[in-house]
């Protein structure tokens, strides 16, 4: 079975945008709990930034030994050189260097001509492969590049050493065919791309990035470009506990699997939710409150029953604690009992009904249930049934 790298790139392109800015020593706890993960790149900034990315990749690089850490930098000398600077530590570096291949980008953005685009791509990735034995090459805005010009420039990339080839839909306009369409393309004019790593960097600006990313794979793609919580620039990239999960729930569909160790996907979320102070939102896949949350009765009963009914996978699976049987006006009997069972009482099928009823009651109110109103129900029922038993016995 092939094995896909996830290649994390939390610390730089999620770090990057509005409110995630992250601390040297926050971005090197959060680098020790993705090692723990089992991703199998961390990217870890953008050196030429500033200072406080330039030092926080040389922390990261001291501290993390076990997987490859990638630094990125433009198709410039100076950049170059800030990014190798940060990665002189690593264990296992790699220079992760990218340039504009759209004509959009090149002509609004670069001021530059495609020629000069082709003579950059060759002289820069040859330059970080005299210095660093792995390089990686992104052609940005991939997805809007004329394919005949994309292939051409990859092509460039390949002969002057990059062995592993970034393709990224950088503003999300991709549709999953297109997207999977033009990997095609450039493993052909690859001749197959023997010995070259193709990578999807998606975005999730028309809610595709998962998609898109899953189209890859489909074509041949071998390395995914993913954050933590699905954070990133504008709408964010695809989610890496998604895009992991995913791959693990249809693995004998899709043929692959990955390295991460599930169970601590939902650590490594509120890890990153405590550092930048951004919660997910509660209908978030994988990782959000409600994910495995229940409060329709019909669900909740066939959960009670068999999880595999409303569950694909379990909770404890991804590391959450455990699913949840929420009380709201939606809830059922069985979940009922099964909360009052766990708090330690055992109604009888009146005092069942009594508490169902005064529950569906309070919800209607309140539009929530908790626990501990659940006990004060509970607790006026049986006291009432206590009092009934002794005025029988008297």
């Amino acid at each position: 079975m092939d094995i896909v790298r996830i290649f994390d790139t939390t610390l730089r392109d999620g770090e990057q945008s509005p409110g995630f800015s992250m601390s040297v020593p926050e971005k090197v706890r959060m680098a020790r709990q993705l090692e723990s993960l089992g991703v199998d790149i961390i990217e870890s900034g953008f050196p030429i930034a500033s200072q406080g990315d330039l030092e926080g990749v040389r922390a990261v690089c001291r501290e993390i030994r076990s997987c490859t850490v990638a630094a990125l930098a433009r198709a410039r000398r100076d950049d170059i050189d800030a990014a190798l600077d940060g990665l002189a530590g690593a264990a296992h570096p790699r220079l992760h260097t990218f340039l504009a291949t759209s004509d959009l980008h090149l002509h609004h953005k670069l001021r530059l001509t495609r020629e000069q685009c082709l003579e950059a791509i060759s002289s820069n990735v040859r330059y970080a492969r005299e210095h660093c034995a792995e390089v990686e090459f992104s052609a940005e805005d991939a997805s809007r590049t004329e394919i005949g010009f994309l292939c051409e420039a990859v092509g460039r990339a390949v002969k002057a050493g990059a062995t592993i080839l970034n393709l990224p839909d950088t503003v999300g306009y991709a549709v999953p065919e297109e997207y999977a369409a033009m990997f095609r393309r450039v493993i052909d004019y690859l001749d197959g791309a023997n010995g070259i790593t193709l990578s999807a960097h998606c975005h999730d600006d028309l809610g595709l990035g998962v998609a898109n990313t899953l189209a890859a794979v489909q074509a041949g793609v071998r390395q995914l470009e993913l954050t933590i919580n699905g954070i990133g620039e504008r709408a964010g990239n695809a989610a890496l506990e998604e895009v992991v999960v995913l791959l693990k729930v249809r693995q004998a569909t899709l043929g692959v699997t990955t390295n991460v160790h599930l169970d601590q996907l939902y650590a490594t979320s509120r890890l990153l939710t405590e550092i930048t102070g951004a919660p997910v939102a509660p209908n978030k896949a994988i990782v959000g409150a409600n994910a495995f949350a229940h409060e329709a009765g019909i669900h909740q009963d066939g959960i009670l029953k068999n999880p595999l009914t409303y569950e694909i996978i379990s909770p404890e699976e991804v590391g959450v604690p455990k699913r949840q049987l929420v009380l709201g006006k939606h809830s059922g009997r069985n979940a009922l009992r099964a909360t009052l069972v766990d708090l330690g009482y055992q109604p009888t099928q009146e005092e069942l009904d009594e508490c169902y009823r005064r529950v569906v009651t309070l919800a209607d109110a309140s539009k929530s249930v908790s626990n501990r109103d659940v006990l004060a129900i509970a607790h006026e029922v049986m006291r009432k049934r206590g009092s009934e038993t002794a005025v029988a016995a008297e």
